[in-house]
């Protein structure tokens, strides 16, 4: 591994680990609720942890994904930002929708906001990308020598 996808890869490592705590949360919460499985019904309390788990699950390749296109050609730093201000807001909402379902609906408006603006990093370093190597046009050269800043 080069040295340049370190810190995604330790961002990468930090949601692995967040997602593992959820599942425990879940086992316990099945162990203090007696909710043996498959069943996934059991006092509120069990649902909102089964549910805060099985959401922040959903949405964590989609935010591997992004978190790594978005640092292979956006930018590693802002990316590595990105995912950890993800990680801490699934952790609020994981937390918060385990208290009650209201408890959720912050963190969860954060966390999307931050998957947002990793999806839009990704599509704008594809373009940047795509018309550097194919199109022979560095955008960003451009601009720079627009603005005067070269």
């Amino acid at each position: 591994m080069s040295e340049d996808s370190v810190g995604l890869a330790a961002v990468t490592l930090l949601g692995v680990l967040e997602q593992v705590y959820f599942s425990l949360q879940v086992i316990y919460a099945r162990r203090k609720f007696k909710v043996s499985p498959p069943s996934t019904a059991g006092p509120p309390a069990f649902e909102r942890i089964f549910r805060a788990q099985a959401n922040c699950s959903e949405y964590f390749p989609i935010f591997i994904i992004v978190l790594w296109i978005s640092g292979v050609f956006f930018s590693e730093a802002l990316s590595c930002l990105c995912g950890l201000l993800y990680i801490y807001a699934r952790l609020r909402y994981f937390q918060g929708y385990s208290e009650s379902a209201e408890g959720r609906l912050d963190p969860l408006y954060s966390s999307a906001r931050v998957l947002w603006l990793l999806i839009w990093f990704c599509g704008l370093g594809v373009l940047l990308s795509f018309c550097r190597v194919y199109l022979k046009l560095d955008l960003i050269k451009g601009l720079c020598a627009a603005l005067g800043l070269v």
